[in-house]
């Protein structure tokens, strides 16, 4: 077996590379064949945990579902280098899963040496084994101040002898010049790779666009093989920043959860479900007046970071520690995840220089110490009846409220009923969940050993300290990354079942055989793959 490589390029970060490289695997895939995704490197602090020869390792979030949509099992060779960002000058590298503090500390320009024989020797072992694979490139393959040390666009493309597509963000404006000017800053060998260009994002009428298509494929004898008009509830989540706030919720808005983002945030792409959830608005949070007046009812979320210390320093330039506490104090749900959980704690602890030192928020009676070595696993388990605890302990309005949920609840919206006048514990209806998800950190979280003896305790809802409520109950913290992407915790919190990645990936594939020229994707799959007749115009 050799597989046909097809590689999708772009004309910019953000242009549709990644989306696209998912609808390929799947439109591929429902053919009955066998269909592998590929990046050679990635950055992103959007991470998984997958299979390696090492048992377990981390790629790039968007790998792991461009897995997915090709129905394969994901492995890090589909990412093999992935560079997690701490600062705007350094990154933590991840070869083949595993951190490499050797690369980690190389200069960006010696790093390619090392690295592209490993990249080489994944891409050949997929090709081996598959009939199809889809390929990634990053930023603009016309990067032109990086094409000596490139390991990710045209020398992966030259190397798997790929059909490349080139998709450009017309919504952004001068999308013909962009194609134009990426197809003429490329040496003429790597030219003759590129088999069609992808207009994205375009709104409007596309009658409008000609005679452009027609003139640009004159000058290069590329033809334009997709307008693909602008689709904002796609379903598959972002690989890189957060998400626009016009692809919430339809309909009235009951529930608010609002995640804070800070610079380092890493992981985001694990709150997508809570897009397709009726009622709810996910609103992304940098400032104390967006959290000014939430209702005890609505959610604030402390998500994953890459630099812990830094967000929890910027959290407090922003003022955004007082009006998190402000909130908990008053009732409401409060949720850390992963750093998040860190940040919730008494204090960070950091003997190794791995993160920094720093006072946490003081939520919960917790101390995170920060090991050398990095927790990098896929976790099953199940929440403890503890999580339904906390709310008896609380008072409202000055008087003592009996707990309405002492005993564990039936995961249904009834679970979450108000008792008059009381706060209640949001995360009830979680006792006897068992819930999957993984694992990426360097801290180590334990009981703060003075409080706890001070009477002061957090309730593990979670084994091997994965979890932990305060007394009040409104205080959840998790090392669990993707517990708002299982079925069972989305049914049992909200009542609500949101579309499987299954069904996302299907309509990928089919919203791209809707839209691209008929018989231009199957056309790439030909060694010989000539998708336009035209030939190229030479300049005089």
């Amino acid at each position: 077996m050799s597989a046909r490589c097809i590689m999708v390029l772009g004309t910019t970060s953000g242009a549709g590379k990644s989306w696209l490289t998912t609808a390929l695997c799947r439109y591929y895939a429902r053919q009955g064949l066998k269909v592998a995704p590929f990046k050679a490197q990635n950055m992103s602090n959007n991470a998984r945990v997958v299979a390696s020869a090492n048992g377990q390792g981390e790629i790039g979030s968007a790998q792991y579902f461009q897995a997915l949509a090709a129905r394969a099992v994901p492995d890090v060779r589909m990412n093999p280098l992935l560079l997690k960002p701490e600062r705007d000058t350094h990154s933590q590298v991840v070869l083949m899963g595993q951190v490499s503090a050797e690369l980690s500390a190389m200069a960006w320009r010696g790093r390619s040496a090392s690295v592209w024989p490993v990249i080489a020797q994944a891409l050949d072992e997929l090709i081996a084994e598959n009939d199809v694979v889809v390929i990634e490139g990053a930023g603009s393959p016309a990067e032109i101040n990086l094409s000596d040390c490139d390991i990710v666009n045209m020398r992966v493309a030259l190397h798997a002898r790929a059909a490349c597509l080139l998709v450009t963000d017309i919504d952004r404006g001068g999308a013909f010049a962009h194609l134009y000017g990426t197809w003429a800053l490329l040496p003429e060998h790597e030219r003759a790779l590129l088999k069609g260009f992808v207009l994205n994002k375009f709104r409007g009428d596309a009658t409008l666009l000609a005679p452009a298509p027609q003139m640009l494929e004159e000058l290069t004898g590329v033809p334009t093989v997709a307008t693909l008009p602008m689709w904002w509830q796609h379903g598959l989540p972002e690989e890189d920043g957060v998400f626009d706030d016009r692809s919430i919720t339809a309909g009235v808005v009951t529930t608010t959860v609002a995640v804070i983002a800070y610079p380092h945030l890493s992981n985001l792409d694990e709150f997508q479900p809570l897009k397709n959830v009726p009622g709810l608005r996910l609103q992304w949070v940098r400032s104390p007046s967006q959290l000014a007046g939430l209702p005890a009812t609505d959610w604030v979320i402390l998500p994953g970071s890459k630099h812990t210390s830094s967000d929890l320093a910027w959290l407090r330039h922003q003022a955004l520690d007082a009006a998190i506490t402000q909130h908990a104090a008053r009732g409401g749900a409060v949720l850390g995840i992963c750093g998040g959980l860190q940040m919730l704690g008494e204090a960070l602890i950091d003997p190794h220089g791995i993160d920094g030192n720093a006072p946490g928020l003081g939520l919960l009676p917790l101390v995170t110490v920060f090991a050398q070595d990095k927790t990098v696993r896929r976790t099953q388990t199940k929440f403890g009846a503890a999580v339904a605890g906390g709310i008896g302990e609380a008072q409202a309005g000055g008087l003592m409220v009996p707990n309405a949920h002492k005993s564990a609840p039936d995961p249904s919206p009834a679970c979450a009923a108000h008792v008059v006048g009381a706060p209640t514990n949001p995360w009830a209806a979680l006792a006897g969940v068992s819930v999957s998800g993984y694992e990426i950190h360097h801290g180590q979280t334990r009981q703060h050993a003075a409080m706890a003896a001070a009477g002061d305790v957090a309730h593990a809802v979670l084994p091997n300290d994965l979890g932990w409520l305060n007394a009040q109950g409104n205080v959840l913290g998790l090392y669990l990354h993707g517990l708002l992407e299982d079925p069972r915790v989305l049914q049992a919190l909200f009542g609500a079942r949101v579309p499987t990645l299954d069904a996302v990936f299907d309509g990928l594939a089919d919203y791209i055989q809707r839209y691209f020229t008929p018989g231009a994707l199957d056309a790439l799959r030909r060694p010989d793959s000539t998708l336009s007749p035209t030939r190229r115009k030479e300049n005089s």
